[in-house]
């Protein structure tokens, strides 16, 4: 069963792409047929594209690895931020600063300071100072959290980039690719997958949509944090019972030492055993009352 299906792509708009004047050649393969003068975009590649993503985000989570969001434009802004909020992970909502991942160690002495002012704030020192000395830095805090807010908890790079808009994201994405950085995306019409390593086909301007593509990548951020929580509570299983004598290792179960989806795996890759009866053999009655009158 695809991770999506494809009645809530179509209920979402996910189908429609830019007019005809305006799109990219190299979108071709991806576009479907052309109605009214707007392309529509071919939604089996994009259930097959979601579904490739949502493995890969989900292995690069589980890996222990991150996943920065990023959506400046205003359609996507509240989407990202609920959604990576929920997962924990980074985002850029603002405008971008460029070198936020090539010079990620000047970002990160800007982070510093924001929390530094905020420090000074929370401990009462701004009355110290003049109230125009102290609106300022106010102001320099409110400025700072606009742009870096998202980002803020961020150690260092991260492992994924997730895209809205290619074209309004054009300096992240190339960033990401001078680093080496894998980029997911949804990608229209109107727009080049020549740069993204992982192209998702879809109408980047419907919310219902953006709101659709963006919670499934979340979902992926999720299942990958739990498989990962798993995989540590295993290893913390196997390294315990490598300290214990041998007599004590025999009447431990496997509930005993591995975690909920490492059983949940197992049963799933289990042959299923189905007794079937012969149907050309007699049942047992039969066969007793046939015994007896031979006899």
């Amino acid at each position: 069963m695809p991770i999506v299906s494809m009645k809530e792509l179509l209920e979402s708009g996910v189908h429609f792409g830019h007019r005809t004047q305006k799109w990219n050649p190299y979108m071709e393969e991806y576009i479907f047929a052309a109605r009214n003068d707007i392309h529509i975009i071919d939604l089996q590649q994009t259930v097959q594209a979601l579904e490739e993503a949502y493995e890969v985000v989900r292995d690069t989570v589980a890996s222990g690895g991150s996943v920065l969001f990023v959506g400046t434009k205003r359609q996507a802004q509240d989407i990202i931020r609920k959604n990576a909020e929920q997962v924990s992970m980074p985002y850029v909502i603002g405008r971008w600063l460029g070198g936020t991942l090539t010079n990620w160690q000047t970002i990160r002495e800007r982070i510093h300071e924001l929390e530094r002012l905020e420090g000074m704030r929370d401990r009462g020192e701004f009355e110290l100072w003049t109230k125009k000395e102290a609106l300022g830095m106010t102001r320099e805090i409110e400025r700072l959290e606009s742009r870096l807010g998202g980002i803020r908890e961020m150690d260092g790079l991260p492992s994924l980039i997730f895209a809205v808009d290619v074209s309004r994201e054009e300096i992240p994405v190339h960033e990401a690719n001078l680093l080496k950085i894998p980029v997911v995306a949804m990608v229209d019409t109107n727009c080049s997958p020549k740069n993204i390593d992982y192209v998702i086909p879809a109408n980047d301007d419907a919310i219902r949509g953006i709101q659709l593509i963006v919670s499934t990548i979340a979902q992926a951020v999720s299942e990958g944090v739990n498989m990962q929580k798993d995989y540590e509570a295993d290893l913390e299983a196997a390294e315990a019972e490598a300290q214990l004598p041998e007599e004590l290792r025999d009447e431990l179960s496997d509930e005993d030492l591995l975690g909920e989806s490492t059983l949940a795996k197992i049963k799933e890759d289990e042959p299923e055993v189905v007794e079937e009866a012969d149907a050309d053999s007699p049942p047992a009655e039969e066969s007793e009352e046939e015994d007896s009158k031979k006899a």
